[in-house]
């Protein structure tokens, strides 16, 4: 039978968390660490694949490097555990040819092509699920933890310094780190549950409940903000979707589907 306590941590872990930016300066624990490669690795995974890897970045010069191309963050390099999670297929793609599944297909007369944009998708399905279950874990442990979703944008240049083969791709890339004494931030308010959650169908919202929905952030707007903006739709637009860095992370993606699109594999030379 369940602890109804232990059913209460686990809500007020994840009522209570909040992206971490400033860490305690000492390295995680080992045992830590291996806790939070183990809860990623228990995470839900289409078909049993574990379509995703994960790259444990423990080089400094590499952490400084991704601060500067993941939009500037200096906090990245300043982490003491920084994991990138990757969607993969290369994996699966190199035991197919190793187990001739090319040759099976043929004369199974089923067509054999490499990964598409609907593998991506899942396999980054994959790489989110392991990636959260690491940051539930983490904060179970007194470790907080930043997504950064910056790590899609300049793929040329993360596909480089990472060594990534054509069919890998990172989604996302975790910082973690303990608290800092008597510091922890606050969680940020969420949309109304009503706007969010549908029933049986899709809802699309009216503007009076885009209103409604917006409305304590709206009241925090400020006219005179640096983008000119009018109000607080024009203002986050231009902040967040039509930034530089959306653009730059729009591209990046584009280049990556390049290799996406089922084209054929090409095994290691």
């Amino acid at each position: 039978m369940n602890d109804p306590q232990e059913s209460l941590a686990v809500q007020e872990i994840l009522r209570n968390r909040a992206s971490l930016r400033k860490y305690a300066q000492r390295p995680l624990d080992e045992k830590d660490v291996n806790l939070i490669v183990e809860a990623a690795m228990r995470a839900p995974t289409a078909g049993n694949m574990m379509m995703y890897s994960m790259i444990i970045v423990s080089d400094q010069n590499l952490k400084e490097q991704l601060s500067v191309t993941c939009d500037h963050q200096p906090f990245i390099a300043k982490a003491p555990l920084v994991i990138i999670f990757l969607s993969d297929l290369q994996r699966w793609f190199d035991y197919y040819h190793k187990s001739g599944v090319e040759d099976f297909c043929l004369k199974q007369g089923i067509e054999f092509t490499g990964p598409d944009e609907a593998d991506l998708l899942l396999s980054s399905c994959d790489a989110l699920i392991a990636a959260q279950n690491a940051v539930i874990a983490a904060e179970a442990l007194g470790i907080g933890s930043c997504y950064i979703g910056d790590i899609m944008e300049n793929y040329e240049i993360h596909q480089t310094l990472l060594d990534l083969p054509p069919f890998v791709f990172p989604i996302s890339m975790v910082c973690f780190g303990y608290y800092p004494e008597n510091e922890r931030p606050r969680p940020r308010e969420r949309f109304d549950s009503r706007y969010i959650v549908h029933e049986n169908k899709y809802r699309r919202l009216t503007n009076q409940d885009l209103e409604a929905m917006l409305a304590s952030r709206s009241a925090g707007f400020d006219p005179h903000n640096s983008f000119a903006a009018e109000n607080y739709g024009q203002w986050m637009y231009a902040k967040k979707t039509g930034a530089s860095f959306s653009v730059e992370m729009a591209r990046s993606v584009r280049k990556a589907l390049e290799n996406w699109r089922g084209k054929q594999y090409k095994p290691t030379e």
